[in-house]
């Protein structure tokens, strides 16, 4: 006999809330402003059932279209086969968060601003494109100690 597949399968522990974090939602959660076009985190939250996501939605990204006094729309691309579709879900603001994933892009766009703004008044050309980690600096093993070999202690049985 197989193993049921049914609308929650599988989510024991991807609905149930954290270790000492059960109970009531925080006050802050209800106060957030979300406005269309933020990026959010699609979260599943086990003290909330109303208003949840499908499990495939759970940890993903997607852009708000539409916001009402309870809930928020997201757009959310679902691969399908070979391809991405776009969903539009309707989700309680319990199960979202703002997502994290722009902070460094907007943090990096300031800095580069002012990078570019300091080398003109310098008057010097500004690399501000990111490089790819580049390979190690070489270094030697001294050996001047004497090389220390290490073999594993047989095991022995004391009865």
């Amino acid at each position: 006999m197989g193993a049921s597949r049914g609308l929650r399968s599988g989510t024991r522990y991807a609905f149930s809330r954290d270790f000492k974090k059960k109970g009531m939602i925080n006050l802050s959660t209800y106060l957030r402003t979300y406005r269309v076009g933020d990026i959010v985190d699609v979260k599943a939250n086990g003290a909330v059932q109303k208003g949840m996501p499908y499990k495939v939605y759970h940890g993903k990204t997607g852009v708000v279209y539409n916001v009402t006094k309870s809930a928020v729309g997201v757009i959310i691309y679902k691969k399908v086969g070979n391809r991405y579709i776009e969903k539009r879900v309707n989700v309680r603001v319990e199960h979202v968060n703002h997502s994290r994933s722009r902070d460094e892009f907007l943090n990096r766009v300031k800095e580069n601003a002012a990078k570019k703004k300091k080398a003109k008044e310098d008057g010097v050309h500004m690399h501000l494109k990111r490089q790819p980690a580049m390979p190690r600096e070489s270094r030697k093993v001294s050996i001047a100690d004497g090389v220390e070999t290490i073999t594993p202690i047989p095991y022995e049985t004391t009865i």
